[in-house]
């Protein structure tokens, strides 16, 4: 492959920003590996000025979209990616939208058979009083990413959701109450049309939280999981029905729950992430590597993989 001018967008503004940071400088420093021109633009709200001075003269041949979080993930950026004609990484505007949109999301994944928790979406701390839900039980906002807000509610536990989410409009995007599903926390990445491994995560906080996920030594990873083969298996076919079924393309990871006291009928998806982190401790390029695919590898494929609709 000729070298390309290749943007990697990363940072923006969401809660996100620091995590994005160390993604996209993991794939800077590989694309630099493979002989591409490429050059970083921590993203601004004028991110099409941006990428319009970014190589003299010329237009980038493609964006690799390191951003995570509010806008760099949920459409918005790949709407704008694709009124410039840039090809760009990872999952297009309807898939990535609709995967940010959990309520929305497990409504999609339902219909088309595959098994989701329970729960309510709130949209003001009034709702929450009046829900039919006994602890233990999940807080979590509808839309955000990297365990950014999570909560797990057990019994004895007196706090109220306006102690939680502190942030009011927090509930114009909706509050997700959901039952808290005991168990192992499973995960599996997908590259296109292939699903990679079963990570188990074995978190050393109180649960899988934005600590566990990105400090070092905050949680340990099993790649492949030890789990009966039947269940293995379910989580590959799950995982790759969920990448089909919201419409995505590239990189994606499933997370799950997995009860084993109820068998295959323990095994939940908790949600579909269209932008996996890239940095150290994450689990995307950890399950490729034990494959025998490296990092720069995998960058390649999905920067092979980028499109837009021009």
């Amino acid at each position: 492959m000729r070298a390309k001018r290749i943007a990697v967008i990363m940072g923006g503004w969401s809660p996100e920003r620091d995590v994005s940071l160390v993604s996209g400088r993991a794939a800077c420093k590989a694309l630099e590996k493979l002989g591409h021109k490429v050059k970083t633009v921590d993203a601004r709200r004028n991110l099409a000025d941006q990428l319009l001075n970014l190589f003299p003269s010329e237009m980038p041949d493609i964006v690799f979209n390191a951003l995570h979080g509010e806008w760099g993930e949920d459409g918005c950026v790949q709407g704008l990616l694709e009124v410039m004609g840039l090809p760009y990484t990872h999952s297009g505007v309807l898939a990535s939208a609709l995967a940010m949109d959990k309520q929305r999301a497990k409504q999609a994944l339902a219909a088309a058979g595959l098994p989701v928790p329970g729960g309510y979406l709130i949209r003001s701390p009034e709702e929450f009083a009046g829900l039919d839900i006994e602890a233990p039980y999940v807080v979590k906002p509808n839309a955000s990413g990297s365990s950014v807000n999570i909560f797990i509610i057990r019994e004895g536990d007196n706090r109220r959701v306006t102690d939680l989410i502190k942030d009011p409009a927090a509930f114009a995007e909706g509050v997700l109450v959901e039952p808290y599903i005991p168990g192992r926390e499973l995960t599996v990445a997908v590259m296109g049309d292939r699903s990679l491994a079963v990570t188990e995560i074995i978190a050393h906080t109180d649960f899988y939280d934005y600590e566990a996920k990105y400090a070092a030594g905050g949680s340990s990873h099993i790649v492949p999981a030890d789990l009966p083969a039947e269940i293995t298996q379910a989580c590959l076919d799950l995982a790759l029905k969920a990448h089909q079924t919201l419409g995505c393309r590239g990189l994606s990871r499933t997370d799950f729950r997995f009860n084993e006291s109820l068998g295959i009928n323990g095994l939940f998806i908790l949600e579909l992430n269209t932008q996996p982190g890239l940095t150290p401790t994450s689990l995307a390029p950890e399950q490729a590597a034990s494959l025998g695919i490296s990092f720069e590898e995998m960058v390649d494929w999905m920067i092979g993989d980028a499109s837009c609709r021009r």
